[in-house]
Protein backbone atom coordinates (compact mmCIF):
# COMPACT_ATOMS: atom_id res chain seq x y z
CA UNK A 1 0.00 0.00 0.00
CA UNK A 2 1.33 3.45 -0.97
CA UNK A 3 2.23 5.89 1.79
CA UNK A 4 -0.40 8.54 2.54
CA UNK A 5 0.30 12.17 1.74
CA UNK A 6 -0.98 15.33 3.43
CA UNK A 7 -3.00 17.91 1.56
CA UNK A 8 -5.40 20.67 2.55
CA UNK A 9 -8.71 21.63 0.93
CA UNK A 10 -10.14 24.99 1.94
CA UNK A 11 -7.88 25.02 4.99
CA UNK A 12 -8.79 21.54 6.25
CA UNK A 13 -6.08 18.86 6.28
CA UNK A 14 -6.55 15.39 4.79
CA UNK A 15 -4.41 12.24 4.60
CA UNK A 16 -4.96 10.76 1.12
CA UNK A 17 -3.56 8.24 -1.35
CA UNK A 18 -1.10 9.91 -3.74
CA UNK A 19 -2.65 8.36 -6.87
CA UNK A 20 -6.00 10.07 -6.26
CA UNK A 21 -7.05 13.18 -8.15
CA UNK A 22 -8.22 16.38 -6.50
CA UNK A 23 -11.77 15.62 -7.67
CA UNK A 24 -11.78 12.16 -6.08
CA UNK A 25 -10.43 13.46 -2.76
CA UNK A 26 -12.93 16.32 -2.74
CA UNK A 27 -15.81 13.92 -3.41
CA UNK A 28 -14.67 11.68 -0.56
CA UNK A 29 -14.59 14.74 1.71
CA UNK A 30 -18.11 15.77 0.75
CA UNK A 31 -16.97 18.81 -1.24
CA UNK A 32 -18.94 19.22 -4.46
CA UNK A 33 -16.97 20.19 -7.56
CA UNK A 34 -19.06 20.49 -10.75
CA UNK A 35 -18.07 18.37 -13.77
CA UNK A 36 -19.22 17.80 -17.33
CA UNK A 37 -16.61 15.85 -19.29
CA UNK A 38 -15.80 13.58 -16.31
CA UNK A 39 -17.50 10.17 -15.97
CA UNK A 40 -16.65 7.23 -13.73
CA UNK A 41 -16.67 4.85 -16.71
CA UNK A 42 -14.15 6.85 -18.71
CA UNK A 43 -10.55 7.97 -18.65
CA UNK A 44 -9.71 11.46 -17.41
CA UNK A 45 -9.92 14.16 -20.08
CA UNK A 46 -10.08 17.62 -18.51
CA UNK A 47 -11.79 18.99 -21.63
CA UNK A 48 -14.61 21.13 -20.23
CA UNK A 49 -12.68 22.91 -17.41
CA UNK A 50 -15.86 23.26 -15.34
CA UNK A 51 -14.14 21.43 -12.47
CA UNK A 52 -11.32 23.99 -12.03
CA UNK A 53 -9.86 24.70 -8.58
CA UNK A 54 -7.12 26.94 -7.29
CA UNK A 55 -3.83 25.36 -6.20
CA UNK A 56 -1.76 27.66 -4.00
CA UNK A 57 1.51 28.54 -5.75
CA UNK A 58 0.13 28.04 -9.26
CA UNK A 59 -0.97 30.95 -11.44
CA UNK A 60 -3.38 28.92 -13.60
CA UNK A 61 -6.46 27.15 -12.32
CA UNK A 62 -6.21 23.35 -12.36
CA UNK A 63 -8.73 20.87 -13.73
CA UNK A 64 -9.47 18.85 -10.60
CA UNK A 65 -10.48 15.71 -12.53
CA UNK A 66 -7.06 15.54 -14.22
CA UNK A 67 -4.75 16.78 -11.45
CA UNK A 68 -3.24 14.20 -9.07
CA UNK A 69 -2.61 15.16 -5.46
CA UNK A 70 0.92 15.67 -4.17
CA UNK A 71 2.31 16.13 -0.67
CA UNK A 72 1.57 19.44 1.04
CA UNK A 73 -0.72 20.59 -1.77
CA UNK A 74 -3.07 23.43 -0.76
CA UNK A 75 -6.32 23.46 -2.71
CA UNK A 76 -9.08 26.08 -2.75
CA UNK A 77 -12.39 25.13 -4.33
CA UNK A 78 -14.63 28.13 -3.74
CA UNK A 79 -12.62 31.33 -4.17
CA UNK A 80 -14.02 34.23 -6.18
CA UNK A 81 -11.61 33.41 -9.01
CA UNK A 82 -12.82 29.78 -9.11
CA UNK A 83 -16.51 30.66 -8.95
CA UNK A 84 -16.24 33.29 -11.68
CA UNK A 85 -14.22 30.98 -13.89
CA UNK A 86 -16.78 28.19 -13.61
CA UNK A 87 -19.62 30.59 -14.29
CA UNK A 88 -17.93 32.03 -17.38
CA UNK A 89 -17.20 28.53 -18.72
CA UNK A 90 -20.86 27.57 -18.32
CA UNK A 91 -21.89 30.82 -20.05
CA UNK A 92 -19.57 30.06 -22.97
CA UNK A 93 -20.95 26.54 -23.28
CA UNK A 94 -24.49 27.93 -23.28
CA UNK A 95 -23.60 30.49 -25.94
CA UNK A 96 -23.00 27.70 -28.48
CA UNK A 97 -25.76 25.43 -27.20
CA UNK A 98 -29.28 25.21 -28.57
CA UNK A 99 -30.95 26.10 -25.28
CA UNK A 100 -34.53 25.44 -26.35
CA UNK A 101 -34.78 23.32 -23.23
CA UNK A 102 -38.55 22.90 -23.04
CA UNK A 103 -38.52 21.13 -26.41
CA UNK A 104 -35.47 18.97 -25.64
CA UNK A 105 -35.86 15.24 -24.98
CA UNK A 106 -33.34 15.52 -22.14
CA UNK A 107 -35.22 18.35 -20.41
CA UNK A 108 -35.07 17.59 -16.68
CA UNK A 109 -32.16 15.18 -17.00
CA UNK A 110 -29.52 17.41 -18.59
CA UNK A 111 -26.26 18.06 -16.77
CA UNK A 112 -25.68 21.40 -18.50
CA UNK A 113 -29.19 22.51 -17.56
CA UNK A 114 -28.55 21.54 -13.93
CA UNK A 115 -25.29 23.52 -13.83
CA UNK A 116 -26.95 26.57 -15.41
CA UNK A 117 -29.63 26.40 -12.71
CA UNK A 118 -27.13 25.93 -9.88
CA UNK A 119 -24.96 28.84 -11.01
CA UNK A 120 -28.02 30.96 -11.87
CA UNK A 121 -26.94 31.80 -15.41
CA UNK A 122 -29.47 34.51 -16.22
CA UNK A 123 -27.26 37.03 -18.04
CA UNK A 124 -29.25 39.03 -20.61
CA UNK A 125 -26.15 39.98 -22.57
CA UNK A 126 -25.07 36.38 -23.19
CA UNK A 127 -23.88 36.14 -26.81
CA UNK A 128 -25.83 33.38 -28.55
CA UNK A 129 -23.45 31.93 -31.13
CA UNK A 130 -25.68 28.95 -31.84
CA UNK A 131 -27.52 30.82 -34.60
CA UNK A 132 -24.26 31.56 -36.42
CA UNK A 133 -23.36 27.91 -37.06
CA UNK A 134 -24.71 25.42 -39.54
CA UNK A 135 -25.66 22.53 -37.30
CA UNK A 136 -26.99 19.22 -38.54
CA UNK A 137 -29.39 16.71 -36.99
CA UNK A 138 -28.81 13.09 -38.01
CA UNK A 139 -32.06 11.11 -37.75
CA UNK A 140 -31.31 8.31 -40.22
CA UNK A 141 -30.52 5.65 -37.62
CA UNK A 142 -33.54 3.70 -36.28
CA UNK A 143 -31.89 3.83 -32.83
CA UNK A 144 -30.03 7.09 -32.22
CA UNK A 145 -30.49 10.78 -33.06
CA UNK A 146 -27.39 12.99 -33.18
CA UNK A 147 -28.08 16.74 -32.79
CA UNK A 148 -24.94 18.85 -33.16
CA UNK A 149 -26.71 22.00 -31.97
CA UNK A 150 -26.93 20.57 -28.45
CA UNK A 151 -23.34 19.27 -28.33
CA UNK A 152 -20.93 20.90 -25.85
CA UNK A 153 -17.90 19.03 -27.24
CA UNK A 154 -17.03 17.36 -23.92
CA UNK A 155 -16.01 14.27 -25.93
CA UNK A 156 -17.62 11.81 -23.53
CA UNK A 157 -19.27 10.07 -26.49
CA UNK A 158 -15.94 9.80 -28.34
CA UNK A 159 -14.22 8.30 -25.32
CA UNK A 160 -17.15 5.97 -24.69
CA UNK A 161 -17.13 4.66 -28.25
CA UNK A 162 -13.35 4.17 -28.16
CA UNK A 163 -12.66 3.06 -24.58
CA UNK A 164 -15.74 1.08 -23.56
CA UNK A 165 -16.64 -0.26 -26.98
CA UNK A 166 -13.53 -0.10 -29.15
CA UNK A 167 -15.70 0.88 -32.11
CA UNK A 168 -14.57 4.46 -32.90
CA UNK A 169 -17.73 5.42 -34.78
CA UNK A 170 -17.39 8.94 -33.34
CA UNK A 171 -14.35 11.20 -33.45
CA UNK A 172 -13.23 14.80 -33.00
CA UNK A 173 -13.08 16.66 -36.30
CA UNK A 174 -11.53 20.05 -37.15
CA UNK A 175 -10.00 22.53 -34.72
CA UNK A 176 -10.79 25.67 -32.78
CA UNK A 177 -14.15 27.29 -33.50
CA UNK A 178 -14.91 24.64 -36.15
CA UNK A 179 -14.27 21.67 -33.85
CA UNK A 180 -17.15 19.17 -33.76
CA UNK A 181 -17.98 15.56 -32.92
CA UNK A 182 -18.31 13.74 -36.19
CA UNK A 183 -18.71 10.30 -37.74
CA UNK A 184 -16.37 8.82 -40.34
CA UNK A 185 -16.41 11.13 -43.41
CA UNK A 186 -19.34 12.88 -41.67
CA UNK A 187 -21.72 10.17 -42.80
CA UNK A 188 -24.95 9.26 -41.02
CA UNK A 189 -24.77 7.18 -37.84
CA UNK A 190 -26.62 4.56 -39.88
CA UNK A 191 -23.84 4.38 -42.48
CA UNK A 192 -20.77 3.92 -40.28
CA UNK A 193 -19.54 1.21 -37.93
CA UNK A 194 -22.08 2.15 -35.27
CA UNK A 195 -23.35 -0.83 -33.29
CA UNK A 196 -26.40 1.13 -32.04
CA UNK A 197 -25.46 0.11 -28.49
CA UNK A 198 -26.45 3.55 -27.15
CA UNK A 199 -23.59 3.87 -24.68
CA UNK A 200 -22.88 7.29 -26.23
CA UNK A 201 -26.47 8.23 -25.36
CA UNK A 202 -26.02 7.07 -21.76
CA UNK A 203 -22.86 9.10 -21.36
CA UNK A 204 -23.89 12.30 -23.18
CA UNK A 205 -24.53 15.05 -20.59
CA UNK A 206 -26.94 16.97 -22.85
CA UNK A 207 -29.43 16.14 -25.61
CA UNK A 208 -26.83 15.88 -28.36
CA UNK A 209 -27.28 12.10 -28.50
CA UNK A 210 -30.64 10.57 -27.66
CA UNK A 211 -32.56 7.43 -28.56
CA UNK A 212 -35.09 7.67 -31.37
CA UNK A 213 -38.37 7.28 -29.54
CA UNK A 214 -41.56 5.59 -30.70
CA UNK A 215 -43.85 6.70 -27.88
CA UNK A 216 -46.48 8.38 -30.04
CA UNK A 217 -46.65 5.41 -32.43
CA UNK A 218 -47.32 3.09 -29.49
CA UNK A 219 -49.97 5.42 -28.03
CA UNK A 220 -51.67 5.52 -31.42
CA UNK A 221 -51.71 1.72 -31.65
CA UNK A 222 -53.15 1.39 -28.13
CA UNK A 223 -55.89 3.88 -29.03
CA UNK A 224 -56.88 2.00 -32.19
CA UNK A 225 -59.80 -0.37 -31.39
CA UNK A 226 -58.94 -2.43 -34.47
CA UNK A 227 -55.48 -3.30 -33.10
CA UNK A 228 -54.55 -5.93 -30.53
CA UNK A 229 -51.44 -4.53 -28.86
CA UNK A 230 -49.19 -6.86 -26.90
CA UNK A 231 -46.06 -5.93 -25.00
CA UNK A 232 -43.05 -7.93 -23.88
CA UNK A 233 -40.57 -6.73 -21.24
CA UNK A 234 -36.91 -7.71 -20.97
CA UNK A 235 -35.44 -8.91 -17.64
CA UNK A 236 -33.22 -5.84 -17.11
CA UNK A 237 -36.18 -3.45 -17.34
CA UNK A 238 -37.62 -4.65 -14.03
CA UNK A 239 -34.44 -3.70 -12.16
CA UNK A 240 -34.03 -0.33 -13.89
CA UNK A 241 -37.51 1.14 -14.29
CA UNK A 242 -37.85 2.01 -10.60
CA UNK A 243 -34.97 4.49 -10.86
CA UNK A 244 -36.93 6.55 -13.38
CA UNK A 245 -39.90 6.54 -11.01
CA UNK A 246 -37.98 7.85 -7.99
CA UNK A 247 -37.35 4.45 -6.38
CA UNK A 248 -33.98 3.40 -4.96
CA UNK A 249 -31.44 1.94 -7.38
CA UNK A 250 -31.44 -1.86 -7.42
CA UNK A 251 -35.11 -2.26 -6.52
CA UNK A 252 -37.07 -4.99 -8.31
CA UNK A 253 -40.39 -3.57 -9.57
CA UNK A 254 -41.66 -6.51 -11.65
CA UNK A 255 -45.23 -6.57 -10.29
CA UNK A 256 -45.68 -2.80 -10.41
CA UNK A 257 -44.25 -2.70 -13.93
CA UNK A 258 -46.84 -5.25 -15.09
CA UNK A 259 -49.61 -3.26 -13.40
CA UNK A 260 -48.45 -0.05 -15.07
CA UNK A 261 -48.42 -1.68 -18.51
CA UNK A 262 -51.95 -2.95 -18.00
CA UNK A 263 -53.07 0.50 -16.89
CA UNK A 264 -51.53 1.98 -20.05
CA UNK A 265 -53.99 -0.08 -22.10
CA UNK A 266 -51.95 -2.92 -23.58
CA UNK A 267 -54.20 -5.85 -24.46
CA UNK A 268 -51.73 -8.42 -23.17
CA UNK A 269 -48.67 -7.96 -20.96
CA UNK A 270 -46.15 -10.73 -21.54
CA UNK A 271 -42.55 -11.53 -20.67
CA UNK A 272 -39.46 -11.69 -22.88
CA UNK A 273 -38.16 -14.12 -20.26
CA UNK A 274 -40.45 -16.75 -21.80
CA UNK A 275 -38.45 -16.65 -25.04
CA UNK A 276 -35.21 -16.35 -23.05
CA UNK A 277 -36.07 -19.83 -21.75
CA UNK A 278 -36.85 -20.85 -25.32
CA UNK A 279 -33.48 -19.46 -26.42
CA UNK A 280 -31.74 -21.74 -23.93
CA UNK A 281 -33.53 -24.77 -25.36
CA UNK A 282 -32.62 -23.85 -28.94
CA UNK A 283 -29.11 -22.58 -28.21
CA UNK A 284 -28.28 -25.49 -25.90
CA UNK A 285 -29.39 -27.98 -28.53
CA UNK A 286 -27.33 -26.15 -31.14
CA UNK A 287 -24.22 -26.22 -28.95
CA UNK A 288 -24.56 -29.94 -28.25
CA UNK A 289 -25.12 -30.58 -31.98
CA UNK A 290 -21.96 -28.67 -32.85
CA UNK A 291 -19.98 -30.53 -30.19
CA UNK A 292 -21.15 -33.88 -31.59
CA UNK A 293 -20.22 -32.90 -35.13
CA UNK A 294 -16.82 -31.66 -34.02
CA UNK A 295 -15.88 -34.43 -31.56
CA UNK A 296 -17.49 -37.46 -33.22
CA UNK A 297 -17.95 -36.65 -36.89
CA UNK A 298 -14.84 -34.44 -37.23
CA UNK A 299 -16.97 -32.13 -39.36
CA UNK A 300 -14.98 -28.98 -40.30
CA UNK A 301 -18.27 -27.11 -40.69
CA UNK A 302 -19.00 -27.50 -36.97
CA UNK A 303 -17.64 -24.09 -36.03
CA UNK A 304 -16.36 -23.72 -32.48
CA UNK A 305 -16.40 -21.77 -30.30
CA UNK A 306 -20.07 -20.97 -30.61
CA UNK A 307 -20.84 -17.33 -29.79
CA UNK A 308 -24.13 -16.26 -28.26
CA UNK A 309 -26.42 -14.13 -30.43
CA UNK A 310 -28.69 -12.36 -27.91
CA UNK A 311 -27.01 -8.94 -28.05
CA UNK A 312 -27.81 -6.99 -31.25
CA UNK A 313 -24.97 -4.53 -30.62
CA UNK A 314 -22.54 -7.45 -30.53
CA UNK A 315 -24.11 -8.91 -33.70
CA UNK A 316 -23.57 -5.68 -35.63
CA UNK A 317 -20.02 -5.46 -34.25
CA UNK A 318 -19.05 -8.93 -35.47
CA UNK A 319 -20.70 -8.26 -38.85
CA UNK A 320 -18.41 -5.24 -39.30
CA UNK A 321 -15.22 -6.28 -37.52
CA UNK A 322 -15.05 -10.10 -37.73
CA UNK A 323 -17.29 -11.16 -40.64
CA UNK A 324 -15.11 -14.24 -41.14
CA UNK A 325 -16.44 -15.52 -37.79
CA UNK A 326 -20.16 -15.18 -38.54
CA UNK A 327 -20.48 -18.97 -38.88
CA UNK A 328 -19.44 -19.23 -35.23
CA UNK A 329 -22.49 -17.24 -34.15
CA UNK A 330 -25.41 -19.19 -32.81
CA UNK A 331 -28.19 -19.09 -35.39
CA UNK A 332 -30.70 -18.37 -32.61
CA UNK A 333 -32.53 -15.08 -32.78
CA UNK A 334 -32.50 -12.91 -29.69
CA UNK A 335 -35.35 -13.49 -27.20
CA UNK A 336 -36.99 -10.27 -28.41
CA UNK A 337 -37.14 -11.47 -32.00
CA UNK A 338 -38.16 -15.01 -31.07
CA UNK A 339 -41.03 -13.47 -29.15
CA UNK A 340 -42.01 -11.27 -32.10
CA UNK A 341 -42.11 -14.23 -34.50
CA UNK A 342 -44.23 -16.26 -32.09
CA UNK A 343 -46.53 -13.32 -31.29
CA UNK A 344 -47.85 -13.31 -34.85
CA UNK A 345 -47.96 -17.09 -35.25
CA UNK A 346 -48.36 -19.12 -32.03
CA UNK A 347 -50.03 -16.36 -30.00
CA UNK A 348 -52.28 -15.30 -32.88
CA UNK A 349 -53.37 -18.90 -33.51
CA UNK A 350 -53.96 -19.61 -29.81
CA UNK A 351 -56.00 -16.42 -29.32
CA UNK A 352 -57.76 -16.77 -32.70
CA UNK A 353 -56.52 -13.36 -33.82
CA UNK A 354 -55.65 -12.00 -37.24
CA UNK A 355 -51.86 -11.51 -37.05
CA UNK A 356 -52.18 -8.46 -39.30
CA UNK A 357 -54.06 -6.72 -36.48
CA UNK A 358 -51.50 -7.59 -33.82
CA UNK A 359 -49.09 -4.81 -32.87
CA UNK A 360 -46.04 -6.27 -31.17
CA UNK A 361 -44.24 -3.88 -28.78
CA UNK A 362 -41.15 -4.62 -26.72
CA UNK A 363 -39.70 -2.73 -23.78
CA UNK A 364 -35.94 -3.14 -23.75
CA UNK A 365 -32.92 -1.79 -21.86
CA UNK A 366 -31.26 -1.48 -25.25
CA UNK A 367 -31.24 1.00 -28.16
CA UNK A 368 -29.73 -1.61 -30.51
CA UNK A 369 -32.98 -3.57 -30.22
CA UNK A 370 -34.61 -0.80 -32.27
CA UNK A 371 -32.16 -1.48 -35.10
CA UNK A 372 -32.63 -5.23 -34.68
CA UNK A 373 -36.40 -4.98 -35.13
CA UNK A 374 -35.81 -3.23 -38.49
CA UNK A 375 -33.54 -5.97 -39.85
CA UNK A 376 -34.91 -7.50 -43.08
CA UNK A 377 -34.19 -10.96 -41.62
CA UNK A 378 -36.82 -10.40 -38.93
CA UNK A 379 -40.05 -11.06 -40.87
CA UNK A 380 -40.36 -14.83 -40.49
CA UNK A 381 -43.89 -14.58 -39.14
CA UNK A 382 -44.93 -13.17 -42.51
CA UNK A 383 -45.04 -9.71 -40.98
CA UNK A 384 -42.59 -7.46 -39.22
CA UNK A 385 -42.04 -9.56 -36.10
CA UNK A 386 -41.56 -6.65 -33.64
CA UNK A 387 -43.30 -3.42 -34.62
CA UNK A 388 -41.98 -0.98 -32.00
CA UNK A 389 -39.19 -1.05 -29.45
CA UNK A 390 -39.31 1.23 -26.39
CA UNK A 391 -36.44 1.74 -24.00
CA UNK A 392 -36.84 1.61 -20.22
CA UNK A 393 -36.72 5.42 -20.29
CA UNK A 394 -39.49 5.64 -22.89
CA UNK A 395 -41.75 3.38 -20.81
CA UNK A 396 -41.17 5.67 -17.82
CA UNK A 397 -42.24 8.65 -19.93
CA UNK A 398 -45.46 6.88 -20.94
CA UNK A 399 -46.23 6.02 -17.31
CA UNK A 400 -45.76 9.67 -16.32
CA UNK A 401 -47.79 10.90 -19.29
CA UNK A 402 -50.64 8.62 -18.19
CA UNK A 403 -50.61 10.12 -14.68
CA UNK A 404 -49.93 6.78 -13.01
CA UNK A 405 -48.58 6.89 -9.45
CA UNK A 406 -46.10 4.07 -9.91
CA UNK A 407 -45.12 3.79 -6.25
CA UNK A 408 -48.72 3.10 -5.21
CA UNK A 409 -49.52 0.47 -7.83
CA UNK A 410 -50.58 -2.97 -6.56
CA UNK A 411 -48.44 -5.75 -7.96
CA UNK A 412 -49.84 -7.83 -10.81
CA UNK A 413 -48.65 -10.89 -12.72
CA UNK A 414 -47.86 -11.35 -16.39
CA UNK A 415 -50.67 -12.71 -18.55
CA UNK A 416 -50.46 -16.38 -19.38
CA UNK A 417 -49.35 -17.82 -22.72
CA UNK A 418 -45.83 -16.50 -23.25
CA UNK A 419 -45.80 -14.95 -19.80
CA UNK A 420 -44.31 -17.79 -17.73
CA UNK A 421 -40.56 -17.90 -17.16
CA UNK A 422 -37.77 -19.29 -15.01
CA UNK A 423 -35.00 -17.76 -12.93
CA UNK A 424 -32.57 -18.80 -15.65
CA UNK A 425 -34.34 -16.39 -18.01
CA UNK A 426 -34.22 -13.51 -15.51
CA UNK A 427 -30.43 -13.60 -15.27
CA UNK A 428 -30.16 -13.00 -19.03
CA UNK A 429 -30.14 -9.35 -17.97
CA UNK A 430 -26.70 -9.58 -16.34
CA UNK A 431 -23.38 -10.33 -17.98
CA UNK A 432 -22.75 -14.07 -17.69
CA UNK A 433 -26.46 -14.79 -17.32
CA UNK A 434 -26.96 -16.45 -20.70
CA UNK A 435 -23.95 -18.66 -20.06
CA UNK A 436 -25.17 -19.63 -16.59
CA UNK A 437 -28.70 -20.35 -17.83
CA UNK A 438 -27.35 -22.47 -20.69
CA UNK A 439 -25.08 -24.49 -18.41
CA UNK A 440 -27.89 -25.18 -15.92
CA UNK A 441 -29.96 -26.78 -18.68
CA UNK A 442 -27.29 -28.32 -20.91
CA UNK A 443 -25.48 -30.07 -18.06
CA UNK A 444 -28.72 -31.54 -16.71
CA UNK A 445 -29.94 -32.68 -20.13
CA UNK A 446 -26.58 -34.37 -20.82
CA UNK A 447 -26.00 -35.99 -17.40
CA UNK A 448 -29.44 -36.16 -15.81
CA UNK A 449 -28.00 -34.29 -12.84
CA UNK A 450 -27.96 -30.64 -11.76
CA UNK A 451 -24.82 -28.60 -12.35
CA UNK A 452 -22.31 -29.20 -9.54
CA UNK A 453 -22.55 -25.67 -8.13
CA UNK A 454 -24.17 -24.60 -4.89
CA UNK A 455 -27.83 -23.58 -5.33
CA UNK A 456 -27.39 -23.62 -9.13
CA UNK A 457 -25.35 -20.41 -8.86
CA UNK A 458 -22.42 -20.73 -11.27
CA UNK A 459 -20.14 -18.20 -9.59
CA UNK A 460 -17.23 -18.30 -12.10
CA UNK A 461 -19.35 -16.68 -14.83
CA UNK A 462 -20.73 -13.98 -12.53
CA UNK A 463 -19.14 -10.63 -11.77
CA UNK A 464 -18.03 -7.50 -13.56
CA UNK A 465 -14.55 -8.43 -14.78
CA UNK A 466 -14.32 -7.59 -18.48
CA UNK A 467 -13.45 -11.15 -19.51
CA UNK A 468 -14.16 -14.20 -17.35
CA UNK A 469 -13.35 -17.83 -18.03
CA UNK A 470 -14.97 -20.95 -16.64
CA UNK A 471 -14.91 -24.65 -17.37
CA UNK A 472 -17.03 -27.58 -16.33
CA UNK A 473 -16.05 -31.24 -16.78
CA UNK A 474 -18.82 -33.54 -17.96
CA UNK A 475 -18.78 -36.81 -16.04
CA UNK A 476 -20.95 -39.90 -16.54
CA UNK A 477 -23.26 -38.48 -19.21
CA UNK A 478 -26.40 -40.24 -20.37
CA UNK A 479 -25.83 -42.89 -23.03
CA UNK A 480 -26.76 -40.71 -26.02
CA UNK A 481 -24.16 -38.16 -24.91
CA UNK A 482 -21.44 -40.66 -24.05
CA UNK A 483 -19.01 -38.95 -26.44
CA UNK A 484 -18.89 -36.03 -23.98
CA UNK A 485 -17.66 -38.16 -21.07
CA UNK A 486 -14.63 -36.46 -19.55
CA UNK A 487 -14.85 -33.46 -21.87
CA UNK A 488 -13.90 -30.18 -20.22
CA UNK A 489 -16.38 -27.66 -21.58
CA UNK A 490 -14.44 -24.40 -21.81
CA UNK A 491 -16.44 -21.19 -21.63
CA UNK A 492 -15.78 -17.46 -21.67
CA UNK A 493 -17.86 -14.39 -20.89
CA UNK A 494 -17.16 -10.84 -22.08
CA UNK A 495 -19.11 -7.60 -21.75
CA UNK A 496 -18.37 -4.30 -23.43
CA UNK A 497 -17.18 -4.52 -27.01
CA UNK A 498 -13.61 -3.58 -26.14
CA UNK A 499 -13.53 -6.85 -24.18
CA UNK A 500 -15.26 -8.70 -27.01
CA UNK A 501 -12.32 -7.70 -29.18
CA UNK A 502 -9.89 -9.24 -26.65
CA UNK A 503 -11.74 -12.57 -26.84
CA UNK A 504 -12.04 -12.48 -30.61
CA UNK A 505 -8.34 -11.75 -31.06
CA UNK A 506 -7.38 -14.50 -28.61
CA UNK A 507 -9.48 -17.03 -30.57
CA UNK A 508 -8.23 -15.71 -33.91
CA UNK A 509 -4.59 -16.03 -32.82
CA UNK A 510 -5.18 -19.53 -31.36
CA UNK A 511 -4.38 -18.26 -27.87
CA UNK A 512 -7.71 -19.48 -26.48
CA UNK A 513 -9.52 -22.77 -26.96
CA UNK A 514 -13.16 -22.21 -26.02
CA UNK A 515 -16.28 -24.18 -26.85
CA UNK A 516 -18.88 -21.59 -25.86
CA UNK A 517 -18.58 -17.80 -25.52
CA UNK A 518 -21.13 -15.28 -24.26
CA UNK A 519 -20.67 -11.70 -25.41
CA UNK A 520 -22.80 -8.71 -24.45
CA UNK A 521 -22.22 -5.34 -26.10
CA UNK A 522 -22.87 -3.21 -23.03
CA UNK A 523 -20.91 -2.94 -19.76
CA UNK A 524 -22.60 -5.16 -17.20
CA UNK A 525 -24.75 -6.76 -19.88
CA UNK A 526 -28.33 -5.67 -20.61
CA UNK A 527 -28.72 -4.05 -17.19
CA UNK A 528 -26.16 -1.47 -18.35
CA UNK A 529 -27.81 -1.05 -21.74
CA UNK A 530 -28.09 2.14 -23.74
CA UNK A 531 -31.80 2.46 -22.94
CA UNK A 532 -31.51 2.20 -19.18
CA UNK A 533 -32.00 5.08 -16.71
CA UNK A 534 -29.31 7.76 -16.67
CA UNK A 535 -26.91 7.91 -14.92
CA UNK A 536 -25.42 4.47 -15.24
CA UNK A 537 -22.05 3.80 -13.62
CA UNK A 538 -20.16 0.85 -12.08
CA UNK A 539 -21.89 1.11 -8.68
CA UNK A 540 -25.36 1.31 -10.23
CA UNK A 541 -24.67 -1.68 -12.50
CA UNK A 542 -23.54 -3.73 -9.48
CA UNK A 543 -26.80 -2.95 -7.64
CA UNK A 544 -28.94 -3.81 -10.64
CA UNK A 545 -27.07 -7.12 -11.03
CA UNK A 546 -27.66 -7.93 -7.36
CA UNK A 547 -31.40 -7.35 -7.88
CA UNK A 548 -31.47 -9.64 -10.91
CA UNK A 549 -29.80 -12.49 -9.05
CA UNK A 550 -32.19 -11.97 -6.12
CA UNK A 551 -35.16 -12.33 -8.48
CA UNK A 552 -33.68 -15.58 -9.82
CA UNK A 553 -33.11 -16.95 -6.31
CA UNK A 554 -36.79 -16.53 -5.39
CA UNK A 555 -38.27 -17.95 -8.60
CA UNK A 556 -40.13 -21.27 -8.15
CA UNK A 557 -38.57 -22.57 -11.41
CA UNK A 558 -34.89 -21.84 -12.03
CA UNK A 559 -34.11 -23.94 -15.12
CA UNK A 560 -35.37 -23.16 -18.62
CA UNK A 561 -36.28 -26.71 -19.59
CA UNK A 562 -38.69 -26.92 -16.63
CA UNK A 563 -40.80 -23.94 -17.74
CA UNK A 564 -44.29 -25.45 -18.30
CA UNK A 565 -45.11 -22.99 -21.08
CA UNK A 566 -41.92 -23.91 -22.90
CA UNK A 567 -42.85 -27.58 -22.60
CA UNK A 568 -46.34 -26.74 -23.91
CA UNK A 569 -45.18 -24.76 -26.95
CA UNK A 570 -42.92 -27.61 -28.07
CA UNK A 571 -45.76 -30.09 -27.59
CA UNK A 572 -48.44 -28.03 -29.36
CA UNK A 573 -46.58 -25.93 -31.91
CA UNK A 574 -42.81 -26.18 -32.35
CA UNK A 575 -42.50 -29.94 -31.69
CA UNK A 576 -38.77 -29.99 -30.91
CA UNK A 577 -35.72 -27.73 -30.54
CA UNK A 578 -33.93 -27.08 -33.84
CA UNK A 579 -36.86 -28.72 -35.64
CA UNK A 580 -38.25 -27.52 -38.97
CA UNK A 581 -40.76 -25.05 -37.53
CA UNK A 582 -38.54 -23.78 -34.74
CA UNK A 583 -35.69 -23.31 -37.21
CA UNK A 584 -37.89 -21.20 -39.48
CA UNK A 585 -39.28 -18.97 -36.72
CA UNK A 586 -36.54 -18.89 -34.09
CA UNK A 587 -33.31 -18.98 -36.08
CA UNK A 588 -31.73 -16.63 -38.59
CA UNK A 589 -28.52 -15.63 -40.38
CA UNK A 590 -26.45 -12.45 -40.46
CA UNK A 591 -24.67 -10.42 -43.11
CA UNK A 592 -21.00 -9.39 -43.49
CA UNK A 593 -20.59 -5.62 -43.47
CA UNK A 594 -17.74 -3.28 -44.34
CA UNK A 595 -15.56 -1.81 -41.62
CA UNK A 596 -16.20 1.74 -42.86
Amino acid sequence: MSKKISISINGISYEVDPEKTILEVANDAGIIIPTLCYHKDLCVAGNCRVCVVEVVGQTRLAASCATPCHDNMEILTNTLKVRNSRKHIIELLLSEHNADCTKCYKNGNCELQELAAEYKIMSQDLIELVNHKNYTIDMYSPSIIKDDSRCIRCQRCVRTCAELQGVNALAVAYKGDHMKISTFFEKSMNDVVCTNCGQCVNHCPTGALIEKNYIEEVWEAISDPEKHVIVQTAPAVRVGLGEEMGIEVGTRVTGRMVAALKNLGFDSVLDTDFTADLTIMEEGTELLTRLKKALVDNDPKAKLPMYTSCSPGWIKYIEHMYPESLDNLSTCKSPQQMFGALAKTYYAKSRKLDPEKIVSVSVMPCTAKKFESYRPEMHDSGYRDVDYVLTTRELAIMIKQAGIDFKKLPEKKFDRLMGESSGAAVIFGATGGVMEAALRTAYELVTGREVPFENLNIAPVRGMDGVREASITIEKPLEQWSFLDGVELKCAVAHGLVNAKKVMEAVKNHEADYHFVEIMACPGGCLGGGGQPIPTNPEIRERRAKAIYEEDAFMPIRKSHQNPEVIKIYKDFLHKPMGEKSHKLLHTHYTPRKRY
